[in-house]
């Protein structure tokens, strides 16, 4: 059959299409960059791992940070699996025509085979970037991992916690990379509305959209992270990872 992209793409089609790709970079760029008078759960994160960083330096032994870490790196182990695993389906589904044709009768599909392929391929596409980005977060927290274990143990250090610094900037690279392959995973499984046409997919991609900024936003995760007080980790944590002030107590 003969590729046709103005016959397997109506209008709707690509408005369907153009909204879900606006809103998957939408919601991460706001995730990543919210308002200063509401940050999102992802940036009040980021106080919180300079935190850990610098409360690292005094620990010892570290078993708690390197546990942490290593069950970090775990997750997004995980989750490149399962996207690995998601696009070697879809790969096998897109070439295998009798698959396809399976598939279309018993969920009762369009018909029209060079559509349905177009369909799987969004899903492909984003499932890939998802993929990617695991792969570099888990590399990256391995990064951080090599960057903890080269913090020395004692606080008076003057390395210290300029090296923390470093792995807490690291890990949180990580953290982005792994919130962005998240949101991924969500938008790929709004993709697969487009099965069931331009509309379905037009509802799936609000729906995801509201439940990513909701999380981000407006969830008791959220409000748990921001302390009884109504300050955020920017006001707990002021500065950078650094000395700590004189006027400070001792441990």
């Amino acid at each position: 059959m003969p590729f046709e992209l103005p016959a397997a793409l109506m209008p709707l089609d690509l408005l369907a299409v153009a909204l879900l790709l606006v809103a998957w970079g939408g919601t991460g760029f706001l995730c990543e960059h919210p308002p200063a008078r509401r940050p999102s759960v992802s940036y009040l994160m980021k106080d919180h791992r300079r935190a850990w960083m610098r409360e690292m330096v005094s620990r010892s032994p570290r078993i708690f940070d390197a546990s942490v870490i290593d069950s970090l790196r775990r997750g997004t182990a995980f989750f490149t699996s399962g996207s690995m695993i998601a696009i070697g389906g879809g790969m096998a589904l897109i070439g295998n025509p009798d698959r396809l044709e399976t598939l279309v009768e018993d969920l009762t599909l369009p018909t029209d085979t060079v559509r349905l392929e177009l369909r799987v391929i969004l899903v492909l596409f984003i499932a890939a970037n998802a993929f990617l980005k695991f792969v570099w977060s888990h590399r990256v927290f391995g990064y951080c991992a090599i960057l903890m274990a080269a913090v020395p143990n004692e606080p008076d250090d003057p390395r210290a916690y300029p090296l923390a610094a470093q792995a807490a900037e690291v890990n949180i690279n990580a953290a982005r990379n792994f919130n962005s392959g998240l949101r991924a995973v969500f938008f790929a499984l709004a993709a697969l509305g487009w099965l069931l046409g331009p509309v379905a997919l037009i509802l799936t991609t609000l729906a995801t959209s509201f439940a990513i900024l909701r999380a981000e936003f407006g969830s008791a995760t959220r409000e748990a992270i921001i302390d009884p007080g109504g300050r955020d980790p920017r006001l707990l944590y002021p500065g950078p990872v650094g000395p700590r002030p004189p006027s400070d107590p001792e441990r």
